[in-house]
Order: C-alpha cells, then structure tokens, then sequence
C-alpha cells in the first residue's frame, strides 16, 4: 500500500482534476460527486482518504464492507455498496449503506425491498446496467432497465436514485464515450416517463482510466479508485 501523505495528495489532486472535467464539459464542479472505491484498503488509508476531504466511500466487497464498518473506518464519510451483490449476502447490507450501486436483478429487488421492510427503512438504490452487452459482466439489458424502473411504484421500502454501469476495457482513449452517451440517454428516457418511487438524480459511471469521457457525457458519480490509492496488489 502507499504512503497516508500519498493518498492525501492524490484525493487532491484526482478531485482538481474531476473539477476540470466538469468545468470543460460546461457543467458546475459541485453536480460531480468523487466516492473513492476503498476495495483491498485498509482503515488506515480509508481515514486518510477522508481526512483529505472524501465524503463518499465505496466498497467492492459485503466481508471488507463489514469489517471497515466494524473498525468505524468511514466516519465522517457515506458508504456505498458498489460491487457485485449476492441475494444471500443482501441481509448484511440493507440499512447499513446510503446506496446500493449495483441492483442487477427483479428478484434481487424484491429480496431487497422485503429485507428494508423488516427494518421499517427505505434503501435507496441504481440499477446496474450491462451497458455492453458483455457476457461476463452482470447487470441488465437497458429495455430490462426500463421494464423493471416501471415498476418501482410495487416496491414502496426502495428508491430508486438512477443507473450504474461499468463499460467495456477503455482500449484507447475516448472509446467508452458512446457507452456513457448511451447510459445518460437510457436515464433521460425513464426520468422522461415518470415512474412512481423512481428518480434519476444519480448516473453512476467512470473509474480513474476514464473519469473524464463520463462526466463529458453526464456521470453525477464518479467510482475511483487506484487514482487515489494505488494500483491494487
């Protein structure tokens, strides 16, 4: 792991840089908000993190998520859950994150929606999207995103905040434009039909090889990581 003093020059110097991107794409610094992905850190360097001005963590992993919550690692930070969520891992997690980036499945909201219930809360959450069309990502189609945001009104211990998607390796730069272009299009088209329980105040996409190409094409959120905390081990 790097040095704490690293890691607080980078969240200064990745956040300057998330405000540029703003700045060029015509849009207000404040409308991007910077979740340093804390995957494989440990508390140590997750409270540096925060002491350098992070105000939103992410984590990959329910187990790390646990622990680091365990060792009070995010104080003074929100958490989020932004990898992968299995059904049978959902019961540690309601309740004890702000967002849950990456709702990829109909029964996965319904479990999550019945599990909010039984703690008289309300969840917020993105779908994630499989942008892509890759076979070895999870996430939906977008017309699946769309059939499951109509029906958002059934599940009233949820919100719905907006999408997530990670897109396709970035092979040279700007490719992964049209995937964010596509993204901030299929969230305009269901913000536009006014779902019950649904808003899109939250496009969830770009990491630090192409944070940039997805606040030029709308991102709210942006997921970094080795930008801020090294390249992972």
């Amino acid at each position: 792991m790097i040095p704490l003093e690293q890691v607080r020059d980078n969240v200064r110097r990745v956040r300057a840089a998330v405000d540029e991107a703003a700045l060029r794409a015509g849009r207000r610094p404040e409308d991007v908000r910077l979740l340093a992905a804390t995957k494989t850190n440990d508390a140590a360097h997750v409270r540096a993190a925060i002491g350098a001005g992070i105000s939103l963590c992410g984590e990959n992993r329910v187990q790390e998520l646990a622990d680091k919550l365990a060792q009070n690692a995010y104080a003074g930070a929100e958490v989020h859950l932004i990898g992968h969520l299995q059904k049978n891992k959902a019961r540690q997690v309601v309740g004890r994150v702000g967002l849950i980036h990456s709702v990829d499945s109909r029964p996965l909201v319904q479990l999550l929606d019945r599990l909010a219930a039984g703690q008289g809360l309300r969840q917020k959450i993105l779908l994630e999207v499989n942008i892509g069309g890759e076979s070895s990502k999870s996430g939906l189609r977008p017309e699946e995103a769309m059939e499951l945001s109509a029906e958002m009104g059934n599940y009233p211990s949820l919100q719905l905040c907006g999408l997530m998607a990670i897109p396709p390796v970035c092979e040279t730069n700007g490719s992964n434009r049209r995937f964010f272009a596509k993204m901030y299009a299929l969230s305009v088209d269901i913000s536009a039909k006014k779902y019950d329980n649904v808003s899109m105040n939250c496009l969830s996409m770009g990491m630090s090889g192409d944070f940039a190409d997805a606040i030029a094409e709308g991102a709210t959120l942006v997921r970094i990581g080795s930008a801020i905390f090294g390249p992972r081990a």
